[in-house]
């Protein structure tokens, strides 16, 4: 793994040298490469969710793990929205004069060679390699074992593309050993990976946060909430509830727990209980709840699990400040929303709650790479430094000072 990890380590450096128009180039032939190879890539997949299958892996992660013509499309789709977007190296952030008479810039520069270990979805395969040589950055990706045959082929069609082009495959490359064992020697590799970014489940984010010897930035659970305060719109808040729990319910921006403030509670409450009983919702309440509809117990428990399937607890609260307590309590840092005409209310709970992306008579579904404009995301981010929420091409870039000076010496 060393040495593989050491050839990845020189291959980026290239990266350096090629034209932004050049790179574009190379990633519009990736997602036309998609597109020719998807009878392929949809035969690799068929094999992983046959073995999906027979391992009676859960609803919601086949959900994730499946891909169809659709899919495909869009994941190329993905790759060519990403060559349109500015090229995010090279930019002078800032600029000035010191008092010696040093010309200094802060100027936009690659991370180096960045490690992601993802599970399910093979289109992440396709988002983080095109963000990643986008900005200029190696990458190792590490996705998990039920998608193993979807991106391996993959990986091979985009590789493919790259020696096409008299480039190095090992500017974009999978992990060699997958095992656990090869995982945990993996990220303590930091002579040869810059950043770790680990996106799944908590059991996979800790071990990482707890291991790894180079930067990390967590891609955390998505404990999303939507909060219906009393002076909402109900009838959009309906729609925007379902939308935010229903659309997707396996995707980490889908609301896990509604709250909705006690003032209206026993006026509203059987109103979202039919509409979500109409999408085959399986509802959870808070006591306060269950006095006023049926529905299952939610205990603690409940409201701290990313059920990532048509599942949802209730909690009702008193008014924004408990709204604001629940979510302090139990939330990821990942997405929250508000649903309220008020905008006094509206801007507290903008203000107070902590989270990656915070909405205001919107649904969590939003919290995506391609909806920001960003094209893809490589994941979003619940940490705080230095890239927060959706993860593109200018989160897998840091900077340095470029100082120009003229005979200069420090006194």
């Amino acid at each position: 793994m060393e040495h593989y990890l050491q050839q990845v380590k020189s291959s980026s450096r290239i990266l350096l040298s090629i034209s932004s128009q050049e790179r574009n180039r190379i990633l519009r032939e990736m997602a036309e490469a998609l597109r020719l190879n998807a009878t392929d890539i949809l035969n690799a997949n068929t094999s992983d969710m046959k073995r999906a299958d027979e391992e009676n892996l859960p609803l919601a992660l086949k959900e994730r793990l499946m891909l169809d013509k659709k899919r495909i499309e869009a994941m190329a789709i993905a790759v060519e929205e990403i060559a349109a977007l500015k090229d995010p190296v090279g930019r002078i952030i800032d600029g000035w004069v010191s008092e010696a008479g040093l010309k200094i810039e802060k100027v936009s520069v690659p991370i180096g060679v960045i490690g992601i270990i993802y599970e399910s979805r093979p289109n992440v395969t396709t988002d983080a390699a095109a963000l990643c040589f986008k900005s200029s950055n190696g990458c190792v990706l590490k996705g998990g074992k039920e998608a193993e045959s979807s991106n391996t082929v993959i990986m091979q069609v985009l590789q493919e593309v790259l020696a096409r082009n008299s480039l190095p495959k090992e500017l974009i490359a999978l992990l060699p050993d997958s095992t656990r064992e090869g995982v945990a020697k993996f990220i303590q590799m930091d002579q040869y990976i810059d950043l770790i970014i680990p996106r799944g489940g908590e059991t996979l984010i800790q071990f990482v946060s707890k291991n790894a010897t180079m930067p990390v930035i967590k891609h955390d659970k998505g404990q999303c909430h939507l909060y219906v305060d009393k002076d909402a719109n109900i009838l959009e808040a309906i729609t925007i509830a379902i939308n935010a729990k229903v659309q997707r319910p396996s995707a980490c921006n889908s609301i896990e727990t509604l709250l909705i403030d006690k003032e209206i509670a026993k006026e509203v409450l059987p109103i979202f209980k039919n509409r979500f009983e109409e999408n085959q919702t399986i509802l959870k309440g808070c006591r306060l709840t269950r006095e006023i509809v049926y529905v299952a117990e939610a205990t603690e428990i409940d409201f701290n699990t990313e059920y990532s399937d048509n599942i949802l607890s209730i909690c009702i609260v008193d008014g924004v400040h408990g709204a604001i307590h629940h979510i302090t309590k139990f939330g990821s840092g990942h997405s929250e929303s508000i649903i309220t005409e008020n905008i006094t209310t509206a801007e507290i709970f903008m203000n107070e709650i902590d989270a990656s992306s915070v909405y205001v008579n919107a649904s969590t579904r939003f919290t995506d790479g391609g909806m920001f404009g960003f094209g893809a995301e490589v994941g979003i981010s619940t940490s705080k430094l230095h890239a927060r929420g959706p993860m593109g091409i200018e989160g897998l870039t840091t900077y340095k000072y470029k100082v120009y000076g003229r005979g200069q010496i420090r006194q």
